[in-house]
């Protein structure tokens, strides 16, 4: 594998910029409803920010393959729609108050209001696929959508119970990298739009690297929830476990604390608070058996993954930066 990689976010960024300004513009285009309550609460969530890892993925894998559609744009728009309606979604479903620092919209708007503006910017986002006329495009973005929901429920289900490595990798895989799979597998499809499916060279390897890139990232966003504070995390720090969910580290301590140890988590995920055990006792747990470090390994292991997924992608200014992203992921502090 190429040992080479763009040294830092600046280059990787300025690499991009142009093309990420696109997307942001097409965004906010497509989020223009004539019904204004639908544009305020769009406007309001492209406003919140975010990484916009998702797009830069979907641009990165299309630009490897030497894509100049205007196809990624609109693409990256899409990818971008389908992960804001998610967190309105998920911020309604876990009560949050919260979002980057920000009320979340469902504070200001109300609940069935942001249901409905999720639902909307989900639908935009298909009429906008739609337009491209490639079934293979439906077909990622049908199937995401049914993992991502299908996600969500399971995650529901086992709220305040314990799991196991298998079922949280399963979830984690439904709720998040799916959609980075997808975003990568994207940018194959409009690098190549005629090509029949399964004939589209580094579709599979590029998918493979956003799965992978995606377990690491959601296993990094659980650790630093437990290990970040409230301003750094523009939210509640410990807000899974105040929601009833066993993350990776949670779970390895579990499976290797005392009997003492596997009674404070227990009550703290049936609780769903930490009115009986407080937050530090349950950070000192999982330093204790070295469970914050395992969890960040297995992150780092995958991230690694992800980059010899893509060994045998041409090289080029696009592959080095797809080669810098996962050090990205796995050493970000929000």
């Amino acid at each position: 594998m190429s040992t080479i990689s763009i040294a830092t976010a600046t280059e990787v960024f300025d690499l991009l910029k142009d093309d990420l300004a696109a997307i942001e513009v097409e965004f906010a285009r497509q989020a223009d409803s004539p019904v204004a309550v639908v544009t305020d609460i769009a406007n309001y969530l492209i406003a919140g920010g975010g990484k916009r890892i998702r797009p830069l993925l979907l641009l990165l894998s299309a630009k490897a393959l030497h894509c100049e559609s205007d196809a990624r744009i609109r693409l990256g728009a899409v990818v971008e729609m389908l992960h804001t309606a998610t967190l309105v979604h998920d911020d309604i479903i876990d009560e949050a108050n919260t979002r980057r620092g920000r009320p979340s919209s469902n504070t200001t708007w109300g609940n069935a209001k942001c249901v409905l503006a999720g639902d909307w910017l989900y639908m935009q986002a298909f009429q906008t696929a739609l337009a491209e006329r490639n079934f293979r495009i439906l077909d990622l973005l049908i199937s995401l959508t049914q993992e991502m929901v299908e996600g969500e429920l399971l995650q529901m289900e086992k709220l305040g119970h314990l799991i196991n490595e298998e079922e949280y990798f399963d979830l984690i895989y439904r709720k998040t990298a799916c959609l980075f799979k997808v975003s990568m597998q994207l940018g194959a499809v409009v690098a190549n739009p005629s090509a029949r499916e399964g004939e589209r060279p580094f579709e599979d390897a590029l998918g493979e690297y956003g799965r992978n890139l995606g377990l690491a990232f959601q296993i990094v966003d659980d650790v630093l929830d437990l290990t970040a504070n409230d301003e750094i995390l523009g939210k509640p720090a410990a807000s899974d476990l105040r929601e009833g969910k066993a993350t990776l580290a949670v779970i390895h301590a579990l499976e290797r604390g005392t009997g003492a140890d596997r009674e404070a988590i227990r009550t703290v995920l049936a609780d769903r608070s930490f009115v009986r055990v407080a937050h530090a006792d349950i950070l000192e747990i999982l330093q204790r058996h070295g469970s914050l470090a395992y969890a960040m390994d297995t992150a780092c292991a995958y991230a690694e993954a992800a980059r010899q997924s893509i060994t045998d992608l041409p090289e080029s200014d696009y592959k080095r930066a797809l080669l810098w992203v996962p050090g990205f992921v796995t050493s970000r502090d929000r």
